[in-house]
Protein backbone atom coordinates (compact mmCIF):
# COMPACT_ATOMS: atom_id res chain seq x y z
CA UNK A 1 0.00 0.00 0.00
CA UNK A 2 1.04 3.84 -0.90
CA UNK A 3 1.13 6.61 0.41
CA UNK A 4 -0.10 9.29 -1.98
CA UNK A 5 -0.39 13.13 -1.82
CA UNK A 6 -2.56 14.91 -4.49
CA UNK A 7 -1.49 18.84 -4.62
CA UNK A 8 -4.17 20.63 -6.44
CA UNK A 9 -3.02 24.28 -7.32
CA UNK A 10 -5.48 26.22 -9.64
CA UNK A 11 -9.38 26.93 -7.38
CA UNK A 12 -10.96 27.50 -10.63
CA UNK A 13 -14.21 25.42 -11.53
CA UNK A 14 -13.50 22.30 -13.21
CA UNK A 15 -15.13 22.97 -16.65
CA UNK A 16 -13.36 26.45 -17.23
CA UNK A 17 -9.95 25.01 -15.56
CA UNK A 18 -8.43 22.33 -17.37
CA UNK A 19 -5.82 21.40 -14.60
CA UNK A 20 -8.40 20.70 -12.51
CA UNK A 21 -10.16 18.27 -15.25
CA UNK A 22 -6.70 16.28 -16.08
CA UNK A 23 -6.60 16.44 -11.71
CA UNK A 24 -9.96 14.45 -11.08
CA UNK A 25 -9.61 12.06 -13.91
CA UNK A 26 -6.01 11.20 -13.37
CA UNK A 27 -7.47 10.56 -9.57
CA UNK A 28 -10.96 8.54 -10.55
CA UNK A 29 -8.36 6.15 -12.34
CA UNK A 30 -5.77 6.02 -9.55
CA UNK A 31 -8.36 5.54 -7.24
CA UNK A 32 -9.74 2.74 -9.45
CA UNK A 33 -6.61 0.84 -9.94
CA UNK A 34 -5.35 1.36 -6.43
CA UNK A 35 -8.44 0.89 -3.78
CA UNK A 36 -6.19 -0.11 -0.69
CA UNK A 37 -3.99 2.76 -1.21
CA UNK A 38 -4.27 5.76 1.08
CA UNK A 39 -4.51 8.92 -0.60
CA UNK A 40 -4.43 12.61 0.57
CA UNK A 41 -5.25 15.67 -1.13
CA UNK A 42 -3.84 18.81 -0.77
CA UNK A 43 -5.67 22.20 -1.88
CA UNK A 44 -3.01 24.77 -2.24
CA UNK A 45 -5.88 27.24 -2.64
CA UNK A 46 -7.89 25.98 0.64
CA UNK A 47 -4.55 25.81 2.52
CA UNK A 48 -2.83 28.19 5.21
CA UNK A 49 0.04 29.70 2.89
CA UNK A 50 2.03 32.31 4.65
CA UNK A 51 4.80 33.96 2.17
CA UNK A 52 7.97 32.77 2.28
CA UNK A 53 9.69 35.85 3.93
CA UNK A 54 12.42 36.76 6.51
CA UNK A 55 10.54 36.03 9.39
CA UNK A 56 10.07 32.39 7.77
CA UNK A 57 13.68 32.15 6.81
CA UNK A 58 14.82 33.12 10.44
CA UNK A 59 13.01 30.44 11.92
CA UNK A 60 13.55 27.65 9.69
CA UNK A 61 17.51 29.04 10.33
CA UNK A 62 17.44 29.01 13.74
CA UNK A 63 15.27 25.77 14.21
CA UNK A 64 18.26 23.93 12.25
CA UNK A 65 21.51 25.17 14.32
CA UNK A 66 19.62 24.74 17.60
CA UNK A 67 18.66 28.28 18.32
CA UNK A 68 15.60 30.01 20.24
CA UNK A 69 12.93 30.80 18.06
CA UNK A 70 10.24 33.41 18.70
CA UNK A 71 6.28 33.30 18.54
CA UNK A 72 5.98 34.39 15.20
CA UNK A 73 9.01 32.02 13.95
CA UNK A 74 7.68 28.93 15.80
CA UNK A 75 4.31 29.34 14.05
CA UNK A 76 5.66 29.88 9.99
CA UNK A 77 8.54 27.52 11.17
CA UNK A 78 5.49 25.15 12.38
CA UNK A 79 4.13 25.70 9.18
CA UNK A 80 6.75 25.54 6.35
CA UNK A 81 7.89 21.70 8.44
CA UNK A 82 4.04 20.68 8.89
CA UNK A 83 4.18 20.63 4.20
CA UNK A 84 7.36 19.58 3.96
CA UNK A 85 6.64 16.33 6.34
CA UNK A 86 3.84 15.59 4.42
CA UNK A 87 5.63 16.03 1.00
CA UNK A 88 8.65 13.38 2.80
CA UNK A 89 6.32 10.77 3.97
CA UNK A 90 4.54 10.46 0.73
CA UNK A 91 5.71 7.15 -1.20
CA UNK A 92 3.74 8.53 -4.63
CA UNK A 93 2.94 12.69 -5.23
CA UNK A 94 0.63 14.25 -7.83
CA UNK A 95 0.80 18.03 -8.95
CA UNK A 96 -1.42 19.19 -11.30
CA UNK A 97 -1.08 23.24 -12.20
CA UNK A 98 -1.78 25.53 -15.03
CA UNK A 99 0.22 28.37 -16.59
CA UNK A 100 -0.83 31.30 -15.88
CA UNK A 101 1.43 34.51 -17.09
CA UNK A 102 4.33 31.94 -18.00
CA UNK A 103 4.36 30.14 -14.69
CA UNK A 104 3.12 28.59 -11.34
CA UNK A 105 0.22 30.28 -9.24
CA UNK A 106 1.95 32.23 -6.18
CA UNK A 107 0.25 29.42 -4.14
CA UNK A 108 2.26 26.62 -5.77
CA UNK A 109 5.34 28.74 -5.26
CA UNK A 110 4.79 29.23 -1.87
CA UNK A 111 4.24 26.30 -1.21
CA UNK A 112 7.65 24.37 -3.09
CA UNK A 113 9.32 26.99 -0.91
CA UNK A 114 8.34 25.30 1.93
CA UNK A 115 10.00 22.13 0.34
CA UNK A 116 13.09 23.35 -0.16
CA UNK A 117 15.13 22.85 2.91
CA UNK A 118 18.52 22.13 2.99
CA UNK A 119 19.26 19.15 5.12
CA UNK A 120 15.59 17.76 4.04
CA UNK A 121 15.49 17.87 0.25
CA UNK A 122 19.12 18.48 -0.94
CA UNK A 123 22.17 19.19 0.69
CA UNK A 124 25.45 21.42 -0.76
CA UNK A 125 28.38 19.41 -1.27
CA UNK A 126 32.02 20.55 -2.84
CA UNK A 127 30.81 19.23 -6.18
CA UNK A 128 27.60 21.16 -5.86
CA UNK A 129 23.97 20.29 -4.69
CA UNK A 130 22.42 16.86 -4.23
CA UNK A 131 19.09 15.93 -3.88
CA UNK A 132 17.25 14.16 -0.63
CA UNK A 133 14.25 12.46 -2.21
CA UNK A 134 14.85 10.68 -4.55
CA UNK A 135 12.50 8.11 -3.66
CA UNK A 136 9.92 8.94 -4.27
CA UNK A 137 7.42 9.16 -7.71
CA UNK A 138 5.86 12.40 -8.62
CA UNK A 139 3.49 13.07 -11.48
CA UNK A 140 2.98 16.69 -12.64
CA UNK A 141 0.06 17.62 -14.92
CA UNK A 142 0.14 20.71 -16.56
CA UNK A 143 -2.01 22.61 -18.92
CA UNK A 144 -2.09 25.94 -20.22
CA UNK A 145 -4.11 27.15 -23.41
CA UNK A 146 -1.36 28.33 -25.70
CA UNK A 147 1.45 25.91 -27.44
CA UNK A 148 4.70 26.18 -25.87
CA UNK A 149 6.11 22.83 -26.46
CA UNK A 150 7.84 24.62 -29.74
CA UNK A 151 7.74 27.74 -31.59
CA UNK A 152 8.39 31.12 -30.22
CA UNK A 153 6.45 30.38 -26.75
CA UNK A 154 9.39 27.85 -25.96
CA UNK A 155 11.40 29.93 -24.71
CA UNK A 156 8.85 31.82 -22.02
CA UNK A 157 7.47 28.46 -20.95
CA UNK A 158 8.12 28.82 -17.15
CA UNK A 159 5.24 26.58 -15.57
CA UNK A 160 6.04 22.60 -16.55
CA UNK A 161 10.13 23.70 -16.44
CA UNK A 162 9.87 25.17 -13.21
CA UNK A 163 8.34 22.47 -11.12
CA UNK A 164 10.28 19.92 -13.01
CA UNK A 165 13.66 21.50 -11.88
CA UNK A 166 12.29 22.05 -8.23
CA UNK A 167 11.83 17.93 -9.02
CA UNK A 168 15.29 17.20 -10.07
CA UNK A 169 16.77 19.88 -7.77
CA UNK A 170 16.03 17.63 -4.91
CA UNK A 171 17.05 14.45 -6.42
CA UNK A 172 13.40 13.19 -7.78
CA UNK A 173 13.81 11.73 -11.48
CA UNK A 174 10.92 9.40 -11.70
CA UNK A 175 8.84 11.97 -13.12
CA UNK A 176 5.38 11.19 -15.12
CA UNK A 177 4.48 14.22 -16.88
CA UNK A 178 0.87 14.84 -19.10
CA UNK A 179 0.80 18.40 -20.27
CA UNK A 180 -2.34 19.61 -22.28
CA UNK A 181 -1.49 22.88 -24.67
CA UNK A 182 -3.31 24.59 -27.25
CA UNK A 183 -6.94 24.57 -26.13
CA UNK A 184 -7.58 28.48 -26.66
CA UNK A 185 -4.39 28.99 -29.37
CA UNK A 186 -6.94 26.61 -31.61
CA UNK A 187 -10.26 27.04 -30.76
CA UNK A 188 -11.58 24.77 -33.67
CA UNK A 189 -9.63 21.50 -31.90
CA UNK A 190 -10.40 22.78 -28.22
CA UNK A 191 -12.64 19.68 -27.81
CA UNK A 192 -10.33 17.30 -29.33
CA UNK A 193 -7.45 18.47 -27.25
CA UNK A 194 -9.68 18.52 -24.01
CA UNK A 195 -10.39 15.01 -24.90
CA UNK A 196 -7.21 13.52 -25.47
CA UNK A 197 -5.82 15.37 -22.17
CA UNK A 198 -8.44 13.95 -20.47
CA UNK A 199 -7.95 10.51 -21.34
CA UNK A 200 -4.07 10.68 -21.20
CA UNK A 201 -4.70 12.00 -17.57
CA UNK A 202 -6.54 9.01 -16.82
CA UNK A 203 -4.31 6.49 -18.50
CA UNK A 204 -1.21 7.86 -16.71
CA UNK A 205 -3.64 7.63 -13.25
CA UNK A 206 -4.30 4.17 -13.54
CA UNK A 207 -0.86 3.18 -14.28
CA UNK A 208 0.83 5.43 -11.48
Amino acid sequence: MSNVLFVKANDRPADQAVSVQMYDAFLQAYKAANPDDQITELDLFNSELPYYNNAMMTGLFKQANGMDLDEQEKSLTATANGYLDQFLAADKVVFAFPLWNFTVPAQLTTYLFYLAQGGKTFKYTPEGPVGLAGDKKVALLNARGGVYSAGPAEAIEMSMRYVRSIMNFFGITNLVEVIVEGHQQKPDEKDAILEEGRRRAAEAGASF
